[in-house]
């Protein structure tokens, strides 16, 4: 990749929605299967509120290792290149229905069937039965983990036993509030992942208020949730007493993560470049969220969902050093990145940084110049222009009056 020089970089939302279809055998025939979930369920949000389409996902037959085409953390553990992911999901039936998002209410059968996958804490055997022919037709999603086929469901049966862990069922039946469940889930170890299937089929919060979240929102609506959690918390914490950077790249993905010894501030730009999944034009394009100590009045409307996929593990991270710090992350998302597979690859992509050890520098000014010599060694980038428009940076040096940041 050549050395990128930007001189106009423009900010703005970016259109995040982009469709494509890929070629497979005829599968119009298909009106029945038995198969295994992962388990997984999909809310979309396509219809007109308060309606929404409910699908089960699962492959077009009885894979044992069904749980493979939903573990992501697994797929990031394990290096998966985008054709490895795009491989597993484009194998995915999504056997859907209509309901209201209040169904969740009522004993309505496939509600309940729904409901009982979502929690599932393993795969689940399911008959299926569809009453339309298979769609090959899929949207592209900046947020959700793409998904192959959909048909209309016809009807469904569950026909082994759903295991479901001891804490999401007590959860399920308390009267609790849905946030309050949420963290009370992950102090005790069910994954953002899980939490947000749960979150989604709407069996958190209290009984007259329980309804379904399309399961784009509901990945988002759990990473705010658990970030806010924990940034209440490290804000109590010390500042971190250096610099600190890391820096790391996952699926085309590279990411600079930069801790200034400050208060918790928040600051987040994404860089597309020509060519990548979310900029098929031949312009550098970028988005930009922050928020200060006081936190977000409203929804990261320009970086959307990767806003929040990123300041999560970020706030894990700084919540197991006990420290706080302000924070400026830079992602550059490369062609290399060719097929948009969702938030998952934004936060194990984090996550892979900020396991790869950190930098550390005791002055700003050694810190701000390597910064700029590493961007441009490890990922041929001129950050300059960037660090120019941080507010983070901008902010602190007007607070503490730093003088020159040698940009």
């Amino acid at each position: 990749m050549e050395n990128v020089e930007i001189e106009d970089l423009k900010f703005g939302k970016l259109d995040k929605t982009q469709k494509f279809q890929f070629q497979t055998k005829d599968l119009t025939k298909i009106s029945r299967i038995d198969t295994i979930s992962p388990p997984s369920v999909f809310v979309g949000s396509k219809l007109k509120y308060p309606f929404v389409n409910v699908g089960i996902l699962s492959p077009l037959n009885e894979d044992r290792d069904a749980w493979l085409y939903d573990d992501a953390k697994y797929w990031a553990q394990n290096n998966f290149s985008i054709k490895n992911v795009l491989d597993l999901r484009n194998n995915l039936l999504n056997s859907r229905f209509k309901s209201r998002v209040t169904d969740v209410r009522t004993n309505k059968k496939f509600v309940e069937i729904s409901k009982e996958i979502a929690i599932s804490s393993k795969q689940v055997d399911v008959e299926i039965e569809l009453n339309k022919c298979i769609n090959l037709n899929r949207d592209k999603d900046r947020v959700l983990t793409p998904h192959g086929m959909r048909a209309g469901l016809k009807d469904a049966k569950i026909t082994s036993n759903v295991k479901i862990d001891s804490k999401v069922d007590k959860i399920i039946n308390d009267e609790i509030r849905a946030s309050e469940g949420l963290n009370y889930l992950y102090k005790n170890n069910i994954n953002e992942y899980s939490l947000a299937k749960i979150l989604s089929i709407g069996v958190l919060g209290l009984k007259k208020n329980k309804k379904m979240v399309p399961t784009r929102w509901s990945i988002t609506a759990t990473h705010d949730s658990l970030s806010r959690e924990i940034i209440n918390s490290i804000k109590e914490f010390p500042i971190i007493n250096e610099h600190v950077l890391f820096f790391g790249e996952f699926l085309g993905n590279q990411y600079l993560i930069m801790l200034f010894p400050d208060v918790w501030n928040f600051e987040l730009f994404e860089l597309y470049y020509p060519g990548s999944s979310w900029n098929p034009s031949t312009d550098f394009r970028a988005s930009t969220d922050f928020e200060d100590f006081n936190g977000r009045k409203e929804y990261a409307f320009n970086c959307a969902g990767g806003y929040y996929a990123t300041r999560f593990p970020i706030v894990e991270y700084l919540k197991s050093i006990k420290r706080q710090a302000s924070v400026l992350v830079v992602r550059l998302e490369t062609p290399s990145y060719w097929a948009g597979l969702g938030v998952w690859v934004v936060r194990e992509s984090v996550r892979k940084a900020l396991e790869r050890g950190e930098m550390k520098f005791n002055s700003r000014e050694e810190f701000l110049d390597s910064i700029k010599k590493i961007a441009k060694i490890k990922f041929d980038f001129s950050i300059s222009q960037v660090l120019v428009k941080s507010k983070i940076l901008n902010l602190i040096k007007t607070q503490k009056k730093l003088g020159d940041f040698g940009l």
